[in-house]
């Protein structure tokens, strides 16, 4: 008769030891396995769809955003004020619902009226509309862009962003915005215009970024009340005008920084 210490009895003990660690082992990595890390690669996943709406020519709380051919946006209040232009591909949202305004949107189209006098209504991913916003835009630009300066003699090759002045090379501009806002795309492609390195931050996409603005607005004593706020190495402006953008360009060549 063989003692439960025996040989036999430490390889089953060492078995069940062993069998307890791996077990611990596999939970310990189960959560980092699952969870993998966005490297631009993955496809996005699809929104849920939202509820849906009824969207006639009398909906009340109503708001309607239509693109133009150079990519900005323009909101009316009812269908019939939506050119032809823009019918073809509308957001939809009304007032006193928060259904699509985060991740997923309401899109219709506005060239059809049923019969029952609706028009079609759709989801579409937030990345989605604001994607073809960004590609209209990249579309209009690369039209009406002015062909680049040659460089004039004595000039440093990729100083400064293309065609900016030498006493402006390496100035970026912070311009704190939303997807929506017409003023915040001008505000940007003005200063690319002028060779101007810009950074648009969307304060509805990203806390951090509100904050932050918020926290400019409090330092230079002022209230925000509308956007774009740009802060220029410094200096913070509210809303969009190409003479006080101009005005905190020539003050950031001479030295004001953040």
């Amino acid at each position: 008769m063989r003692r439960a210490g025996g040989p036999r009895g430490g390889r089953a003990a060492g078995a069940r030891v062993a069998g307890v660690l791996l077990a611990l082992a596999a939970a310990a990595l189960g959560p980092a396995c699952k969870e993998k890390r966005d490297d631009g690669t993955t496809p996005a996943q699809a929104v849920a769809e939202l509820p849906p709406l009824e969207l006639r020519d009398d909906t009340a709380n109503l708001m309607l955003t239509w693109i133009d051919e150079k990519g900005d946006t323009h909101v009316e209040m009812r269908p019939a004020d939506v050119p032809a232009e823009g019918r073809a591909l509308v957001r939809a949202m009304l007032s006193d619902r928060t259904e699509g305004t985060r991740d997923a949107f309401y899109v219709a189209d506005l060239t059809q009226k049923r019969p029952d006098g609706t028009y079609a209504v759709r989801t579409m991913p937030r990345r989605e509309w604001e994607s073809l916003l960004e590609k209209r835009r990249a579309e209009h630009l690369a039209k009406t862009a002015p062909p680049p300066a040659a460089p004039g003699p004595g000039a440093s090759a990729g100083a400064g962003a293309p065609g900016a002045p030498s006493h402006l090379a390496g100035v970026t501009v912070i311009i704190y915005g939303a997807s929506w806002c017409k003023p915040c795309h001008q505000a940007a492609d003005y200063l690319r215009s002028k060779g101007i390195a810009a950074v648009v931050k969307d304060i509805e996409e990203d806390a951090g970024a509100a904050a932050e603005m918020q926290d400019k607005l409090a330092k230079s004593h002022q209230r925000g009340g509308s956007i774009p706020i740009i802060d220029v190495r410094g200096q913070i402006l509210v809303g969009f005008s190409p003479g006080a953008i101009d005005q905190a360009l020539a003050r950031a060549a001479g030295g004001t920084t953040l």
